[in-house]
């Protein structure tokens, strides 16, 4: 399913749900690391932001009538449920709906837009300097140059093949990273999520901690986010 259509972009979209859970917990204190990756899960999956503020919303509404006392909402964590239920009913709505008004968001983008960020993408990755990253990190400035040089207007191909890079950097960095600093990176956010992982799929959890480990290690290395969504 094609996400790159929507007029908000990452940084937009993680700001807006930050600012309404902040809001309404009533306290200035910082998204956790599992709320970031919940966020990068959501926006993975396309969730639109008006249905995780909504549902983040509801969740707080019915809180706000509990008796004094009641265990406080730390984390978006407890508004997952929420979302997804909302979402599920979104979806539902959207049966039936033409393609062509699924896709009326494609406008936000234009060629010069897209060429621009690919071009910013490749300067950014041209001056990492890791040796053990140097084969990945030149294999995907090669084909980011090939993508440039041949850009379309079928913009889910773009973002599919954008996202295909990413995989690229992202293997290069689990596979070539420093073993031991590895280990401690995924000791530490075992260590950030042990208390939620009771209450979690599997898949959910594996989902989420390879979401947060990827997002130390690109941090560390100085990789950019490739996809449209971060236009």
């Amino acid at each position: 399913m094609y996400r790159g259509g929507r007029n908000l972009n990452y940084y937009n979209y993680f700001t807006e749900i930050e600012d309404t859970f902040i809001r309404r917990r009533g306290k200035n204190l910082f998204v956790s690391p599992l709320d970031w990756a919940l966020i990068e899960t959501w926006q993975d999956r396309g969730i639109p932001l008006h249905i995780v503020i909504r549902a983040i919303e509801s969740v707080f509404d019915v809180y706000d009538k509990q008796p004094a006392g009641t265990r406080s909402i730390k984390s978006l964590f407890y508004c997952r449920e929420e979302i997804e239920v909302q979402y599920a009913e979104w979806m539902r709505s959207q049966a039936g709906k033409s393609a062509g008004a699924a896709a009326d968001g494609d406008t936000a983008f234009s060629a010069d837009a897209i060429r621009e960020h690919i071009s910013s993408a490749m300067e950014k990755l041209r001056s990492i300097d890791i040796a053990v990253l140097r084969e990945e990190i030149g294999r995907a400035v090669a084909r980011l140059e090939e993508l440039n040089a041949n850009l379309g207007d079928d913009f889910e191909q773009i973002d599919g093949t954008l996202g295909d890079i990413e995989k690229l950097l992202d293997r290069g960095l689990q596979s070539n990273w420093e073993k031991e600093h590895l280990k401690r990176l995924e000791k530490e956010i075992a260590g950030q999520l042990k208390e939620y992982k009771a209450s979690m799929e599997p898949a959910a959890y594996k989902q989420t901690f390879d979401l947060m480990l990827l997002k130390r290690l690109r941090e560390e290395a100085g990789i950019p986010r490739l996809g449209l969504f971060y236009l």
